[in-house]
């Protein structure tokens, strides 16, 4: 039996609700802010500035749970892939400012000189790219 209190019928087209990791607004699917929050806090913990390994290295390690959380997520709007993938990157270009004495966030002339095809070169998860190419084979199967 449905439970009274957490069972509702809602109008997709105009309400917005949360279910299973999902945020549904306007017909449009988004990962929750707190799905969001637990990654971040994941790649966080992988990502501290002051860790001692190379970027490939860094690389190895947070490409399997960026790839995990599209798994599951790949559903969402392209617009929540790209704006996770802007902020690993920030956080590799921060790594990367600290080697190099300097701090702060990487952001601003960083992207210069560490664009993003220099993280595809490093071997970096592309939550956006694969979001990408999930939705041609997609169609091409239709």
């Amino acid at each position: 039996t449905l439970h009274p209190e957490k069972t509702r019928i809602v109008d997709t087209a105009t309400d917005r609700f949360e279910f299973l990791g999902y945020r549904f607004d306007k017909g449009r699917k988004w990962p929750r802010d707190k799905s969001k929050k637990k990654l971040r806090d994941t790649i966080r913990e992988r990502t501290k500035r002051t860790v001692g390994v190379s970027l490939s290295t860094i690389t190895r390690q947070i490409n399997p749970t960026l790839r995990g959380w599209f798994g599951y997520f790949k559903h969402a709007d392209r617009r929540a892939m790209r704006e996770i993938d802007g902020w690993v990157r920030m956080r590799l270009r921060s790594i990367l400012r600290k080697r190099r004495d300097r701090r702060g966030r990487g952001r601003g002339s960083d992207h210069q000189r560490w664009p993003n095809t220099y993280f595809v070169r490093m071997g970096l998860f592309s939550l956006e790219q694969a979001h990408i190419k999930a939705c041609q084979s997609m169609k091409m199967v239709q």
